[in-house]
C-alpha cells in the first residue's frame, strides 16, 4: 500500500495521502469460476485491511466454504472472513447492503443483477465495484496469422466451455480470410471430445444447467433462420447431461440475436466484414465492453484497432487477458472499477487528505 507526500502548489503546506482499509466488503460471486472469483476479491480485500463476508453463488457453494476452511487453518482469524450460502440471494445481500458497517460492495455477475445492485446500494451510498456481462468482439484483420488467430479462438472462445465473461462471443472476419478461417475454426470445434469431467479424455463438458442448454439453442436457432449457415454443430446432444455440441455458425446478420446477447456457451458465430473501420462499429455496437481480441501481423494497426474499441481490455494477438497483475474490468455496462493490479487493491480502500506544515 503507498501513500504520497507532496509539497502544495502554492507553498503553503504539504500535501499528505494515506489510503486507508474502506471498511467491511461484502463480496458477492458467480458461478462459473467459484475458487477465482472468490479469491480475487478476498486477496485484495484482506491485503487493504479490511474484513469481508462472502456470498458465492447458489450453484457453487462448496468451493467458498472450502476456501474459508483452508484460510481458517491458514491462521486468517476468526470474523475476517466470513462465508454465507443462502438460495434467498436477493433478501440476504439486501440485509447486508442495509448494515451501516458494511462499506463496500465488489459484485461479478450479469449486469442484470448489477443494476440491481446498484439501486440497493444507492440507499447507504456504498462503494461499488462491479464486474458485469460481456459481448466480447474477436476481430481477425486480414493479415492475421491464421495458425495462431484459429489456436487464439479455441481459447477466447472455449475456456470454461464457452461459460466466461471473458469468452469471445462475435467473431468479425475479414472476407479475404473468412472461409479459410471458418474452415479451420470448425474443423477444431467439431474435432472437440465432449464427455463428463469424469473422463480424462473430456474436452467439452456440460453446460451448468438445463436452462442454460435451452438458452444457448434458442440463440443458435434464431441466427439459422435469419439466413446464418451451420459449419458444425447446432444442436443440443442427446444424451445424459447438459451437453451443447461445439457449433460454428458463419454469414451470421447483424440483426441476429447472437451478436447482442451473452451466449454464455460453446458456440462461435461469424461476421463477414470488409472494412476495418465498419468492423470495429458493429464491434463497439453493444451496452456492454469487458473485452475485445485482435489478430493482425502489423503491431501499429493492431494498436490502432484497440485504442479504437469500446472496452475495458484488449487480447492483441492473445486469446487469453486475465492476470492477477493487470486491472480486470469493463466499461459502459460491463462494469465499475477494477480487480487485480494495484488498481485492484485501492478498491477497497478510502484515500484519505492531510494538509500539514512543517
Amino acid at each position: 500500500m503507498l501513500g504520497t507526500v507532496q509539497t502544495a502548489p502554492g507553498g503553503t503546506n504539504r500535501i499528505v495521502v494515506l489510503h486507508q482499509p474502506i471498511g467491511v466488503a461484502v463480496l458477492v460471486t458467480p458461478w462459473n469460476f467459484p475458487a477465482a472469483m472468490a479469491t480475487r476479491k478476498i486477496g485484495p480485500a484482506l491485503a487493504a485491511g479490511c474484513s469481508v463476508v462472502l456470498k458465492p453463488a447458489s450453484d457453487t457453494p462448496l468451493t467458498a466454504l472450502a476456501i474459508a476452511a483452508l484460510l481458517a487453518e491458514a491462521g486468517v482469524p476468526d470474523g475476517v472472513v466470513n462465508v454465507l450460502p443462502s438460495r434467498r440471494s436477493g433478501p440476504v445481500v439486501a440485509a447486508m447492503l442495509a448494515e451501516p458497517a458494511v462499506r463496500k460492495l465488489s459484485f461479478t455477475g450479469s449486469t442484470e443483477v448489477g443494476r440491481t445492485l446498484l439501486h440497493a446500494a444507492a440507499d447507504t451510498v456504498l462503494s461499488c465495484s462491479m464486474e458485469l456481462g460481456g459481448n466480447a468482439p474477436f476481430l481477425v484483420l486480414p493479415d492475421a496469422d491464421l495458425d495462431a488467430a484459429v489456436a487464439g479462438a479455441m481459447v477466447a472462445k472455449m475456456r470454461n466451455g464457452g461459460e466466461a465473461c471473458t469468452a469471445a462471443n462475435r467473431f468479425y472476419v475479414h472476407s479475404s480470410v473468412a472461409d479459410e478461417f471458418g474452415d479451420r475454426l470448425a474443423a477444431a470445434m467439431g474435432g472437440l471430445r465432449v464427455g463428463p469431467g469424469t473422463d480424462e479424455r473430456t474436452q467439452l463438458g456440460p453446460l451448468i444447467t438445463p436452462a442454460a442448454v435451452g438458452d444457448v439453442d434458442r440463440l443458435v436457432q434464431d441466427a439459422v433462420r435469419r439466413g446464418a449457415s451451420v459449419r458444425t454443430g447446432g444442436r443440443a446432444l442427446d444424451r445424459p447431461g447438459f451437453f451443447y455440441a461445439p457449433t460454428v455458425v458463419d454469414e451470421v446478420p447483424e440483426s441476429a440475436a447472437i451478436l447482442r446477447e451473452e451466449i454464455f456457451g460453446p458456440v462461435a458465430p461469424i461476421v463477414r466484414y470488409e472494412d476495418v473501420d465498419e468492423a470495429v462499429r458493429q464491434a463497439n455496437n453493444t451496452e456492454y465492453g469487458l473485452v475485445s481480441y485482435v489478430y493482425t501481423a502489423d503491431l501499429a494497426a493492431g494498436l490502432r484497432v484497440a485504442e479504437a474499441l469500446e472496452s475495458g481490455m484488449v487480447g492483441l494477438n492473445r486469446g487469453v487477458v486475465s492476470d492477477p497483475a493487470a486491472p480486470f474490468g469493463g466499461v459502459k455496462q460491463s462494469g465499475l472499477g477494477r480487480e487485480g493490479g494495484h488498481e485492484g487493491l485501492l478498491e477497497y480502500t478510502e484515500a484519505k487528505y492531510i494538509a500539514t506544515s512543517w
